[in-house]
């Protein structure tokens, strides 16, 4: 299943999205050794990062050609996230411009390991050519 984006990051952690609709989202996230902490748990950036994700994946889902940016986002770790996670993400509340959203990352055993709301605001996805340049002037592939 595909983003409908390219997220150079996202591809990078290596997330796996599962559910793409109806306001829900779910994304997969096998942590490799770079991604942990000095407990050799994930790190917290990137939990948040896959909270992020879900969220914004969530929000996307009921309206796949508009893009959303974060607006506001708190997270709460409940306990360390060990091993292969699922991310859950939900939309809560949608206006004209604005979703509102919540995530959960989930281990292996189903355990809560962090959850986050977020707010995002829905823009317009502009058209882009198979190459673009960023803002640091390097060329970026979205073949």
């Amino acid at each position: 299943m595909k983003f409908g984006v390219e997220i150079p990051f996202v591809h990078h952690l290596g997330f796996e999205l599962k559910l793409f609709e109806g306001g829900q989202s779910q994304i997969d996230y096998l942590p490799q050794p770079e991604h942990l902490n000095s407990f050799f748990v994930t790190h917290g950036g990137a939990l948040m990062t896959l909270l992020d994700v879900v969220m914004a994946t969530a929000a996307r889902s009921v309206q796949q050609d508009m893009g959303v940016v974060t607006i506001e986002m708190k997270t709460s770790f409940m306990q360390p996230a060990r091993g292969q996670l699922t991310g859950k993400g939900r939309l809560m509340h949608r206006t004209a411009t604005m979703a509102f959203t919540e995530g959960t990352i989930y281990d292996e055993a189903g355990r809560a390991c962090a959850h986050a709301t977020g707010t995002f605001k829905f823009v317009k996805r502009l058209a882009v050519g198979p190459k673009d340049v960023n803002p640091l002037n390097t060329v970026i592939s979205t073949d």
